[in-house]
């Protein structure tokens, strides 16, 4: 299944409610007039673009029909798909792994699929020939780190853990000193995903982020937030929330094919400044899918 195939398969649910929204919008309305563009607005923010979003496309829609005097609703629907791919080009998309090692330390509440991605990423990259160390740095769920074991087997990457309820920082440390005896290419480093409250959560980062800039000072160093797809806006705040308390350089959305509301892709890119580098559309190995922008808002809008 090509790349496109797989994008629009695993984002079914969101294309099927756009289709039925949006491309009444733009098949309901012979000309482009203020009733389209209310009609349009509403619609992405169905799609879970959020208020502010939706408000900045359909702005930013208003002034490219202007300009370059557009009449057809098609038109308009080629220029809107060009203005979601801009939102959603932030960044670099690829994960930036300069050095060896390099880090990928990863963050996120409980529950979005974060130890799931770990795996999905180490396989990834063990198959393009790296060598990969795991750090178990979740010491407070349980069986955190034998979930990331399993994931350490399947794709051939290297562990290290220590027993439930250890010093995280201690873990890191370990990790590190093992992956450099093995000369390891990429550390991947999980972390806690709920403290007791967010200032024992931002301790709990900054004391980890020291020690790898302590270890590895001149290193690589990706902190990719995790965020699952089918919380919505909810996800938005928690992305907001960690990027205070972390220095979130790159972002993961999981589980896109489970959600009528992929949207959301477009609102923390925009909202946040932080590019989306993978998306979630299924449960296998090669459903976490490094991100591409026009491909996405292709798949996105294919039945509008």
């Amino acid at each position: 299944m090509g790349f496109f195939d797989k994008i629009k398969e695993g984002l079914a649910k969101t294309t099927k409610a756009i289709s039925s929204t949006l491309g009444s919008v733009f098949s309901g309305f012979s000309e482009i007039d203020d009733d389209f563009y209310d009609e349009l607005e509403e619609c992405l923010i169905l799609a879970d673009l959020g208020v502010n979003t939706a408000t900045k496309a359909v702005e930013q829609l208003r002034k490219e029909v202007r300009a370059n005097h557009y009449t057809a609703t098609e038109e308009a629907k080629e220029a809107l798909k060009g203005i979601l791919t801009e939102m959603l080009s932030v960044g670099d998309i690829a994960l930036n792994l300069a050095t060896t090692p390099s880090v990928i330390l990863v963050i996120g509440v409980n529950g979005v699929g974060k130890t799931t991605t770990i795996g999905k990423i180490a396989t990834r990259l063990v198959n393009e020939g790296k060598k990969v160390t795991l750090v178990a740095g979740d010491t407070f769920r349980a069986a955190a780190a034998d979930q990331l074991e399993i994931w350490a087997g399947r794709s051939g990457a290297a562990i290290v853990r220590q027993h439930e309820g250890a010093d995280p920082a201690s873990v890191v440390y370990d990790g590190i000193q093992s992956a450099k005896a093995k000369g390891s290419d990429v550390i991947i480093i999980d972390t806690a995903g709920r403290l007791h409250n967010k200032t024992n959560l931002m301790n709990e980062l900054n004391k980890i982020s020291r020690i790898v800039t302590r270890e590895l000072p001149d290193a690589a160093k990706e902190v990719l937030l995790v965020l699952d797809g089918t919380t919505g806006q909810n996800g938005l705040i928690q992305a907001k929330q960690f990027k205070e308390i972390a220095g979130v350089t790159a972002i993961a959305l999981t589980k896109l094919d489970g959600t009528a509301k992929g949207g959301i892709v477009i609102a923390v890119s925009d909202e946040l400044q932080i590019p989306v580098k993978f998306i979630g559309v299924g449960e296998k190995a090669d459903d976490l899918m490094p991100f591409e922008a026009r491909p996405f808002v292709d798949a996105l809008m294919e039945a509008v």
